[in-house]
């Protein structure tokens, strides 16, 4: 039996340094997303969809293989996969049909899965992003509709997995859902780039869905999972061995796999050792991939064509139809905001790169200006997610918070400074930011009677400064505002401040 190399061997040899292996090594990125679709109702059956019920409540004889049960294909899922397909810029098949993947686990109750193999309902598209100022154009394979299977839990042990657990326990709730899986053409060419890559693409995918309304999309309920493949070559050689790290939960999680991966495959290589073709499982907490199973071919499913659905043939006038309802595409989107916004092109990049289209739009939808919305979701908050290692949107703030906060300080209520505290208080779950800064008592000190005061205070600590704007130099005026914003907790209003100034000195 072939001994196969994990994260810890790969440690022995010394994780490689990323810029180091991609001076020396060529990745090639491949994505399989699975994206459970948002109908009412299951593929094959009429059971509920909705997420959260009591395990258990929401199967019948369909979903969970009961014998003499029959399926009945769901057509809003058919026409859900033509339109993510038309938006991928895929070719719709004229004939196409379901096929039985043939493998055992606990939580698929027919021990197959029905979904498709050699004819896709969608296949030969494409998606392009830009990273770093250069368009990569990212080539879908196929677009296939199958099911989901259902969820097992592993109870009793420490890390949730199936080591250590005491016991087992299976919901079929999710069995069935409809879920399609979207899978690219090998991407090489991207070098040092290849996770920055993976990112943008998984992000424009998911912007893409959620536009056409089939999916909600959200990673950290698994409606959208991606499972990141790559590999390493020398120039000029053969493509490598490819690992596949399944179900990876979020954008950022995207990046960290194909950045771990190229560090653990290339200190691998160095060392004289294979990459074995396997799945992995990726870890929040370290970043780190570990092994999981040796990875099966297509021959190991044993595919043939399901007996119990008729194949499809959409018409070319239903998929016309279909192409008409689609909606404004992201990428036109952006160009349409950008325009509106009055961003240049590198500015728009920075916050498509911090997948914060969907929350300056939503901030500037409240009330508050582009410019404001840009200003702290591209600066302060940015840097506390990334501080604390989140994606932007988890942020416990939202865009109408950020919206009554720049509000406060275009009144003149906050400064800046004042503002990054009201910050502090909204995420620490102190309430909205008119609330945070009157419990914090930190909104701008207005009343000019205790400003003058200040002042005073300041020029009498001062006075070689105070000659020197009485002599006419304004430009030392900032020692004694300094001063005062001291003495104020930084509440004080700066203008107002310099105005009182150079009242009683010039």
């Amino acid at each position: 039996m072939t001994q196969q190399i994990d994260g810890s061997q790969a440690r022995r040899s010394g994780l490689n340094d990323y810029d180091k292996a991609v001076e020396t090594y060529e990745p090639v990125l491949g994505l399989e997303t699975h994206i459970e679709l948002d109908t009412r109702t299951k593929m094959f059956c009429g059971c509920s969809t909705t997420f959260g019920a009591e395990p258990n409540t929401q199967t019948c004889p369909v979903c969970l293989a009961l014998p003499g049960a029959l399926p009945v294909a769901n057509k809003a899922a058919i026409e859900a996969t033509i339109k993510i397909g038309l938006a991928l810029n895929c070719h719709i098949a004229e004939w196409t049909r379901f096929a039985r993947k043939n493998y055992f686990y606990p939580d698929m109750p027919k021990n197959f899965q029905t979904s498709q193999y050699e004819e896709p309902l969608c296949e030969n598209g494409y998606v392009d992003v830009v990273v770093d100022g250069k368009e990569y154009r990212v080539e879908i394979e196929r677009v296939h509709l199958e099911e989901d299977t259902g969820k097992t839990l592993h109870v009793g042990g420490a890390t949730g997995r199936i080591h250590g657990a005491t016991e087992s326990l299976v919901d079929y709730n999710r069995a069935g859902i409809p879920l399609v899986e979207i899978v690219t053409k090998p991407v090489p060419g991207t070098g040092a780039l290849a996770p920055e890559v993976a990112k943008a693409y998984t992000a424009e995918l998911r912007d893409i869905v959620r536009s056409l309304g089939v999916s909600d999309v959200r990673m950290e309920q698994g409606s959208l999972r991606c499972d990141v493949n790559l590999s390493l070559n020398l120039p000029g050689e053969e493509w490598g061995t490819r690992t596949e790290t399944k179900n990876v939960n979020s954008l950022r999680s995207v990046e960290r796999a194909v950045r771990y991966e190229v560090r653990r495959q290339s200190a691998l290589l160095d060392a004289g050792e294979r990459i074995f073709q396997e799945t992995r499982h990726f870890q929040e907490t370290t970043g780190e991939t570990r092994a999981g199973r040796s990875k099966e071919e297509a021959t190991d499913y044993r595919y043939f064509p399901e007996p119990d659905l008729a194949v499809m043939e959409p018409s070319r006038e239903w998929v016309e139809e279909l192409r008409a309802t689609l909606p404004e595409l992201p990428r036109k989107r952006r160009e349409r905001l950008q325009a509106e916004w009055s961003l240049g092109d590198k500015e728009m990049q920075s916050v498509v790169n911090a997948d914060a289209v969907d929350l300056i739009q939503a901030t500037v939808d409240a009330g508050t200006t582009p410019s404001g919305a840009v200003k702290w979701w591209l600066g302060e908050l940015s840097r506390r997610a990334n501080e604390s290692g989140e994606e932007l949107a988890a942020l416990a703030i939202t865009p109408k918070q950020v919206a009554e906060l720049q509000g406060m300080v275009d009144d003149g209520r906050l400064n800046d400074k004042l503002a990054r505290q009201v910050i502090d208080g909204v995420l620490a779950g102190e309430g909205d930011p008119a609330d945070v800064a009157a419990k914090r008592g930190l909104e701008v000190v207005s009343d000019t009677g205790a400003l003058e005061v200040a002042v005073e205070e300041a020029i009498a600590a001062n006075p070689a400064v105070a000659d020197k704007i009485r002599g006419g130099t304004h430009a030392a005026a900032g020692v004694l505002i300094g001063a005062v914003m001291k003495a104020t907790k930084g509440q004080a209003d700066a203008g107002t401040v310099r105005k009182i100034i150079l009242d009683k000195l010039s």
